[in-house]
């Protein structure tokens, strides 16, 4: 995989853009929750686009951006880097560690035993 990494406030424009699907500058500026400037919300945006994370289409006078990489994708390159750094490689540290959080209910902890369950039967073939 394709080492994907976004700095705090690309990310969160991504995000943005990841639960919307698409957005012109002005969606994204009001979705955000720092109050910037229209100008550093297009600055953001075109770095993104020069990466081509983004893409963008025109719509009237203004430009509408999509992602053009998943939240899974970004999201699987994030937790990578996370396991190698703070748990020396171990994915069963970081599991450990994700399922010892007691926010966590039982319907979330009941779907990660259906995950690992329906993974497992995977590995059997």
């Amino acid at each position: 995989m394709d080492e994907i990494y976004f700095p705090p406030r690309e990310l969160a424009v991504m995000s943005v853009l990841w639960r919307l699907g698409s957005a012109s500058v002005s969606d994204v500026r009001e979705a955000l929750d720092e109050d910037l400037a229209y100008t550093s919300v297009l600055s953001a945006l075109q770095t993104l686009e020069e990466k081509k994370f983004v893409r963008h289409e025109a719509e009237g006078r203004a430009y509408r951006y999509f992602p053009t990489v998943g939240a899974d994708r970004a999201g699987g390159s994030a937790l990578a880097r996370i396991r190698d750094a703070i748990f020396q490689g171990s994915a069963e540290r970081m599991f450990a560690q994700m399922v010892a959080d007691k926010r966590l209910g039982r319907k979330e902890l009941e779907q990660m035993r259906e995950l690992l369950a329906e993974r497992l039967e995977e590995k059997k073939r």
